[in-house]
């Protein structure tokens, strides 16, 4: 019985086969425009922070009684990672990290667990903690923020207005959330003066029980009548300020006064501010939009820009809504961008097909081109890519920077079956087959070995699927698209090709007794043969020229700089401002000012937004962001374009350290790939903080006196001042006075006392009873507060106790429950962070060994950003390595029947590395992790060239053909396809090689696939000879 040949099934169906083909062109066109586009693949964010607040207490008390109970907790909780935290005086932060490996559908119960096993020990918390308090919602990108800039208002109706415009937005399509930021919340202050207290012998304490008896909402029952029931209502709560300040307080000798007699009734706001948002040096409320899961952002933007036209109309006159952040307007830009490139690529695929399958002697200008064969490969791009988009809208990979890059790279391969099959076509029609035994016999030899190559080289991308890490997620489209255009590539080149071949291609016989060798007689072919015959030959030597071009790609790859993932190319420009630990937030308000009006005035500027008091929020997937401080600032920077970025940001940091030496400024790009504070950093992890303090400033003396570093810091800070009130608690006790009331005393003094709530619409307006500003804004001040006797009288403070200046930690972070301490810095220009950490790495070993001979041992020093998240994301791609390299042997034990041929293929597959290293010296690139992936999938792509050599090898052995021969010839006639597919990858990608993220990877697979394919042709064979011992002809005759 005859074997089932596809392409002959495909030939004697036309009307079904044109159908087929017509269909999934259309449903694929359909589909692109169906597809989500964003601007990075999504990804689940695995981590959470848990607040939690216990005012009075030092940073040193809560760690140790608020942060360490919750972090023994967190340990309990399924997949825990990574425990980071740091402790404030009154505040405590943790960011807890599950495990990369976690399952995205599996981190919702995982905040359900933290939640649950935290609300169990909550009880066992010291009194007065405030909290904790949960923040999960770490993916939400605000893709879109608006700036609302009302001049003349007051921070109230302004947030007013915000309120009106956020209810708009909200009704737009595929928008999932509207955030306000910046805003002010207000208060109503009453200023009471201490003497005036002290005059009237009034306690400050009947004025806040007073003052909260008459607010009370209490319920006063009802009266049942026979018909109705009639609720009691007491009325006398304060609805204006006007009632406030006519509210009687009574004295401690039976008198009575108005409150607005004693005290200054005002409204305001918050005091100190939390967080300020300013867009080009005017303070507004800014408008975070974050899009729905698997939404099209561009239509969004589309979307939104209609919707802001018709708020506009609306508002007030002189209010306007101005747009800060426009990531539609960034995505149009990176995807049109791709889709240039890659019309770019598909022409030169077309360019390279039409010239290498068709190009043929004579004509009038000595050459000519033959389009036909051209034109079946050129139908079959927009065929296949046609199907990818189909299957990526039925998988849900949305159009973004990773799938499109993926496209780019599956181009150069998706190519390489049609070019086999129409070569082979080709060239038995040359020999004077009919088109249709032509076709059939394509099928017969090439399509086995063709798939084994397709799927092989798709294996190569294997390990990409299957990483279980957070880089794993976010590069999984390279794997499900190359991988998805790579099979319907084969499919389709078995199936529609020989159909077209039929139909286009017209090959005159060479001569009618014509051999095949005639075809491969030309001069090119007779050097390419002399060159082959010699490898083979005087294999040991050409094997020996193979090992030694493999040695010298490790020793290259070793001089390359690692890195983890490139900056990004949008053009904003980040500029942190850390101010010492405890800075006050009206100096960082002041300075921070400064500096805005400073990059204001720089040309090539368009935009300026400044976040004081915390960090921009997410408005690009993969941002570091800043947590809310006092003493942080952050400032978004737009230039108009990436030259003048790059101008900037290199004059930027000395200006800025020059002009504003009180900050410690730093200017930085938005990353590509997940997010890593610094490029360069060590952990110094011990149990005593002050031992670890000491031992973390010899960590930063070393960093600091390393050439490749700059502005070397550590997160702990400064020490910050702090006054203790060393109270005589024998006096006190005499008298009546508890710490409690000396504290009570003391914040209303100062910072004032929350004794009520105002209602007014459904607003809560905290009152707050504190101190004229003119009794609070000095140090002296404190020595003059008073405080209540048991007896009702009031008595100086100074009485009972002494004031004393101390320094104490300002913040202390913890990593796993140990105290620990990270030292970071920056780089100069040209050097990577990998590449420091390298320098640095024996040095400090050296100083950790030092230590473990003094009296304390127990700190040790570990390293962390790039160089550890990068070890994690290689470490989960070299998870796959084993069942990769299975699967590639599997298919070449089906392919080859045979464990030497299948070893020796496989052989070849790091023979690229020489090319890889070349490619990035020459062209001064860095060795990326989109790189590292690159040259994983390269090993795939080498043997697929070498199945179909050595498959070449064995069909012509099995015919008849004494060995050597078979290997020389074989050589030889594999020579075009082999050179053509792979010249068709390497020139696919030259487009790629301009973009920042793909560059690196581009570079790698070209300069590795052009070395490879010149040793797969000359030294496989030599190989081959070497292994199977096969002698020269002449030699086995004499």
């Amino acid at each position: 019985m005859e074997k089932f040949n596809l392409s002959k099934w495909a030939i004697d169906h036309p009307a079904l086969t044109r159908y087929l083909m017509v269909v999934l062109m259309v449903l694929g066109m359909a589909s692109y425009f169906q597809l989500g586009q964003d601007e990075d693949p999504p990804f689940t964010f695995r981590a959470m922070v848990v607040q939690t607040y216990w005012p009075g207490a030092t940073a040193q008390q809560v760690a140790e009684q608020v942060t360490d109970k919750l972090e023994r907790t967190l340990q309990e909780v399924p997949y825990a990672d990574k425990i980071r935290s740091y402790s404030k005086p009154g505040e405590s932060q943790i960011i807890f990290q599950i495990k990369d490996n976690s399952k995205p559908a599996d981190v919702p119960n995982v905040w359900y667990s933290v939640r649950k096993k935290i609300g169990d020990i909550r009880y066992t918390l010291p009194q007065g903690v405030q909290g904790p308090f949960f923040n999960d919602d770490f993916g939400d990108v605000f893709g879109v923020i608006y700036a609302l800039d009302a001049p003349g208002f007051t921070p109230a109706e302004v947030k007013k207005f915000a309120d009106d415009v956020r209810q708009q937005l909200l009704r737009v399509k595929d928008v999932a959330k509207v955030q306000q930021f910046g805003v002010q919340d207000e208060k109503i202050f009453v200023e009471i003066p201490q003497k005036r207290l002290v005059q009237l012998g009034l306690d400050l304490n009947a004025v806040l029980g007073q003052l909260g008896q008459e607010n009370a909402v209490e319920n006063a029952g009802s009266i049942q009548t026979p018909v109705d029931v009639l609720q009691i209502r007491i009325e006398g709560q304060f609805e204006t300020e006007e009632q406030l300040r006519a509210m009687p307080i009574r004295g401690s000798s039976g008198q009575q006064v108005k409150l607005g007699d004693i005290a200054k009734v005002q409204r305001g706001y918050i005091d100190p501010a939390v967080v300020k948002v300013h867009h080009q040096g005017k303070s507004v409320i800014a408008l975070g939009v974050s899009m729905a899961k698997g939404g099209d952002i561009i239509a969004l933007g589309k979307a939104l820009e209609a919707a802001t036209a018709r708020i506009e109309k609306i508002l007030p006159v002189g209010v306007k809504l101005e747009q800060v952040q426009d990531q539609p307007k960034a995505v149009a830009k990176s995807v049109g961008e791709f889709v240039h490139t890659l019309i770019e690529a598909v022409l030169i695929v077309l360019v390279v097909s039409f010239v290498a399958l068709g190009l043929h002697k004579g004509g009038r200008y000595g050459w000519y081109v033959d389009v036909r064969p051209g034109l079946v490969v050129a139908i079959t791009i927009p065929l296949v890519l046609a199907m990818t988009f189909l299957a990526m809208n039925y998988w849900d990979i949305g159009l973004h920077k990773i799938s499109l890059g993926s496209l780019i790279i599956a181009l150069g391969l998706l190519v390489d079956d049609a070019i086999i099959a129409v070569e082979m076509m080709v060239r038995k029609m040359e020999e004077g087959y009919d088109r249709v035994r032509a076709a059939t016999f394509a099928y017969e030899v090439t399509a086995m070995p063709m798939l084994t190559g397709t799927l092989i080289t798709a294996a190569g991308f294997l390990p990409i699927g299957m990483a279980k890490s957070t880089v794993g997620e976010y590069t999984f489209a390279i794997f499900a698209v190359t991988v998805i255009a790579l099979v319907l590539s084969w499919w389709v080149s078995v199936y529609f090709v020989p159909y077209l071949g039929t139909l286009l291609l017209q090959v005159k016989p060479h001569g009618e007794h014509g051999s095949e060798h005639e075809l491969f007689n030309g001069p090119f072919y007779k050097h390419f043969r002399t060159a082959v015959t010699w490898c083979v030959e005087y294999r040991w030597k050409a094997i020996g020229i193979t090992m030694l071009l493999f040695a010298l790609g490790l020793v290259g790859m070793g001089r390359v700089q690692q890195q983890f993932f490139p900056d990004s190319a949008r053009p904003e420009i980040l500029v942190d401002l850390w101010f010492p630990e405890g800075t006050s937030f009206k100096e960082n308000e002041a300075v921070t000012k400064a500096v805005e009006q400073k990059l204001l005035q720089e040309q090539g500027v368009q935009t300026v937004s400044t976040w004081i008091g915390s960090g921009a929020p997410r408005f690009y997937l993969p941002l570091d962001q800043v947590f809310p401080q006092s003493n942080v600032s952050q400032i978004i920077v737009v230039p108009d374009d990436l030259k003048r970025r790059e101008t900037l940001r290199l004059a930027w940091p000395a200006m800025l350290a020059k002009e504003f030496p009180e900050a410690r400024a730093r200017v930085k790009l938005l990353p590509n790939g997940p997010p890593v504070p610094y490029p360069v950093q060590f952990r110094v992890v011990g149990p005593d903080p002050k031992v670890l303090r000491v031992r973390a400033d010899e960590v930063k003396a070393v960093m600091r006196a390393n050439t490749a570093t700059r502005g070397t810091n550590d997160n702990w800070n400064e020490n910050v001042k702090a006054i203790s009130l060393d109270v005589d608690q024998a006096k006190a006790r005499n008298l009546g006075v508890t710490s409690q009331s000396i504290a009570q005393a003391v914040r209303t003094l100062l910072v004032g006392s929350t004794v009520e709530q105002f209602r007014e619409d459904n607003k809560l307006i905290d009152i707050v009873l504190r101190q004229p500003l003119d009794e609070r804004d000095a140090i002296t001040d404190l020595g003059n507060a008073y405080v209540p006797t048991s007896s009702g009288r009031m008595i100086p403070l100074t009485q009972i106790a002494k004031l004393n200046f101390t320094w104490e930690p300002g913040v202390m972070w913890r990593e796993g429950r140990e105290y620990a301490i990270t030292v970071q810095s920056d780089i100069i220009e040209g050097l990577q962070g990998a590449t420091v950490t390298k320098q640095l790495l024996p040095e400090l070993k050296q100083l950790e060994a030092k230590w473990i001979n003094t009296d304390a041992p127990n700190y040790r020093i570990e390293v962390a950003g790039a160089v550890e998240e990068s070890s994690k994301g290689s470490s989960s791609i070299s998870a796959g390595m084993p069942v990769m390299l299975f699967i590639t042997f599997t298919l070449l034990m089906l392919q080859l029947q045979s464990f030497s041929r299948s070893v020796l293929v496989f052989l070849t597959g790091p023979l690229g590395l020489a090319g890889v290293a070349g490619a990035l010296i020459a062209l001064n690139r860095p060795f990326g992790f989109v790189a590292l992936l690159g040259v994983i999938a390269l090993m795939g792509m080498i043997q697929r060239n070498s199945v179909i050599l050595i498959d070449q090898i064995e069909q012509d052995r099995a015919n008849g053909v004494p060995a050597w021969e078979a290997i020389v010839e074989s050589a030889v006639r594999r020579l075009r396809p082999i050179v053509l597919t792979a010249a068709a990858a390497v020139l696919a990608m030259i487009p790629l090689t301009r973009s920042v993220f793909w560059g690196p990877m581009a570079v790698a697979i070209m300069g590795g696939l052009i070395v490879a394919t010149v040793l797969t042709l000359l030294a496989l064979p030599a190989m081959y000879a070497a292994w199977f011992k096969v002698e020269k002809p002449s030699k086995m005759a004499s």
